[in-house]
């Protein structure tokens, strides 16, 4: 246990939020999607986990994480299928958690165009969100240098 670092966090969570440079993706994932194969054509090569809903997820992995504020795409949601403009309750409470961090409202990706840009992502977190939809696209940013 580290003061100051949320607890759900894991040692290989820390390790690639850490490894991680600005513009990498981060996918935060449903346990429906398919993290296992997806996450084997990542830069890491190997699926993470937490156990844990999405929203809690994204909150605590967000403690640490800066999201890119120079793209416009820095925070995505898969989108339902046929229903792009459909918001469900596990979108608006990442969302809530994405705005909080200081981050944009989420853009929407159609289904096989969000696993191509999972497939192109740093690393692959699989939740035990249960509910459908609950697949996040964060942009990794940057730390600015301390003030003189």
């Amino acid at each position: 246990m580290l003061k100051g670092i949320d607890p759900i966090l894991n040692a290989d969570v820390l390790y690639a939020l850490r490894a991680m440079g600005h513009g990498d993706d981060l996918i935060i994932a449903d346990t429906n999607f398919p993290s296992d194969s997806v996450a084997r054509e990542t830069v890491l090569g190997d699926v993470l986990r937490i156990d844990r809903p999405a929203a809690e997820v994204v909150k605590a992995v967000l403690s640490l994480y800066p999201i890119d504020t120079f793209v416009d795409d820095a925070a995505a949601r898969m989108e339902v299928v046929d229903e792009p403009e459909t918001i469900l309750p596990v979108m608006q409470e990442v969302q809530a958690e994405v705005s909080a961090a200081g981050g944009p409202t989420m853009m929407s990706i159609e289904r096989f165009a969000f696993y191509d840009r999972a497939k192109q992502a740093y690393a692959v977190i699989q939740t035990g969100e249960r509910r459908f939809y609950g697949c996040f696209a964060l942009r990794k940013g940057v730390v600015p240098p301390d003030e003189v």
